[in-house]
C-alpha cells in the first residue's frame, strides 16, 4: 500500500504543476489555440476548436525538453 500512496501523491503534485504552468500560461496572453493551422469551427449554439498547430509545437517542444533532462540527468 505503501508504493501506492506514493505514486498517487507523485501523481497528485505532478497535476498540481501542470495546473500551475497552465495557469500561468493562460496569463501570458500566447495565442496557443489560435494559431494558422488551428481549425475552428463555431455555429450558432455549437463550437469545437481542433488546435493542430499548437500541439505540434508543443509536442516537439516537450520532446526537446525531455530530450536534454535525460541527457542532463544520464550524465554521470
Amino acid at each position: 500500500m505503501n508504493s501506492l500512496a506514493r505514486i498517487l501523491v507523485i501523481m497528485g503534485v505532478a497535476l498540481i504543476l501542470a495546473g500551475g504552468l497552465v495557469y500561468l500560461l493562460g496569463r501570458l496572453n500566447l495565442p496557443l489555440g489560435r494559431l494558422p493551422g488551428d481549425i475552428r469551427i463555431q455555429r450558432d449554439n455549437f463550437s469545437c476548436i481542433f488546435p493542430v498547430t499548437t500541439m505540434i509545437l508543443l509536442s516537439i517542444g516537450l520532446s526537446v525538453l525531455l530530450n536534454l533532462i535525460l541527457r542532463f540527468l544520464n550524465r554521470k
